[in-house]
């Protein structure tokens, strides 16, 4: 039964989502609001709703582990698996705008999130600090790209959004009822993740990170992979860094200025899972910067660090002897080897580019 309502809660939080985000876009689209001003806000938000959801039930449910978790382990898994499992599929477009805007926000923010989380715990002021950074950043690229003329992208996923005025009752039904589902879906799905927490022994921390971060990045991963399938390849990977920005700033941001007394951190995750956040985030650079493409090879690498990643997690949790020499591998091994071939590659990418030049 409780496996039931977790896979039901899961569900609930998917199609809410996507119910939320074709009212609130057509209502959006009924009263004049531009395509472009929608994708940009609505569509964004939509595919975080289940993280926020899953955040802030957590939270009120004393749950901190989780709700933290949640943010921490998607912000992961949508670099590391969804980029991972879109790339393999199809080679992902790299648009100069994510390389020199976008992606460099996602890896500030890691680190200013790194930084906030020092003293183990986020401030209400910290996450106002966060969440009015979201504010200014999705005003900076609504005003950025009026001129740009990408409205039609949002508008092949979702429609023709200026519907007439009169449907405007339908939209806002739609509304309330994907928030009906985000709610119930959250409600249900923390309780009986909490639950299989408890029965195996495993803290909420580690649910979080796992089962719930993967069942929230579900739509990020469903949006990349159908983007890559039909040849929108740029979408992909817009989806993933965008979403990532909205975890980061809107959803850590509000839920930790919505708690009456912040948001507590454990040593744990400011000592591995946090740095692995961060580090997802700069693995994007390299290879961002090394072409225009993120090829299946590497969307190949991606998947196999973020299987390590779910492996020292069981591992930990579970305390197996095997944890040990499973450390002593990736540490004095492949981390480095990792290290050593970016350096290269992006050494390499340098030279190319100035012999180019010259």
């Amino acid at each position: 039964m409780v496996l039931l309502l977790f896979f039901i809660g899961l569900g609930l939080l998917i199609f809410g989502a996507e119910i939320l985000v074709r009212g609130a876009s057509r209502l959006a689209g009924s009263f004049g609001v531009s395509p472009l001003v929608i994708g940009l806000t609505v569509v964004a938000f939509a595919t975080s709703s289940p993280e926020f959801a899953v955040s802030l039930g957590s939270l009120f449910q004393e749950q901190q582990g989780m709700a933290l978790g949640t943010i921490v382990g998607s912000n992961i898994s949508n670099v590391l698996l969804v980029l991972g499992v879109s790339a393999l599929l199809s080679p992902l477009v790299i648009t100069r705008q994510l390389l020199r805007l976008d992606v460099p926000v996602v890896i500030l923010l890691s680190l200013v999130v790194y930084l906030f989380a020092l003293d183990l715990e986020f401030s209400r002021l910290e996450g106002g600090l966060l969440f009015t950074g979201l504010i200014i950043y999705v005003w900076f690229m609504i005003h950025k790209s009026r001129k740009e003329g990408k409205a039609e992208v949002y508008e092949e996923g979702y429609g023709d959004l200026r519907e007439p005025s009169q449907h405007w009752v339908r939209s806002f039904g739609l509304v309330i009822l994907g928030l009906g589902m985000l709610v119930l879906g959250s409600h249900w799905l923390v309780d009986s993740a909490v639950t299989i927490a408890n029965y195996f022994g495993v803290s909420d921390l580690v649910i979080g990170l796992t089962i719930v971060a993967i069942g929230t990045s579900t739509p990020e991963l469903v949006t990349s992979v159908v983007a890559a399938v039909r040849g929108e390849r740029n979408m992909a990977v817009g989806n993933v860094i965008g979403s990532n920005i909205f975890n980061l700033m809107g959803v850590l941001g509000l839920t930790s200025l919505l708690s009456p007394a912040g948001m507590a951190i454990s040593s744990g995750v400011v000592g591995f899972d946090l740095p692995v956040m961060v580090v997802a985030a700069f693995a994007c650079l390299p290879i961002f910067f090394t072409g225009t493409e993120i090829s299946r090879k590497e969307g190949v690498l991606f998947l196999a660090y973020y299987i390590a990643y779910l492996l020292y997690l069981i591992l930990a949790a579970s305390q197996h002897d095997v944890l040990p020499r499973f450390n002593l591998v990736m540490g004095y091994f492949v981390a480095p080897l990792t290290i050593v071939v970016i350096i290269v590659v992006v050494w390499r990418e340098i030279m190319r580019r100035r012999d180019r030049i010259y």
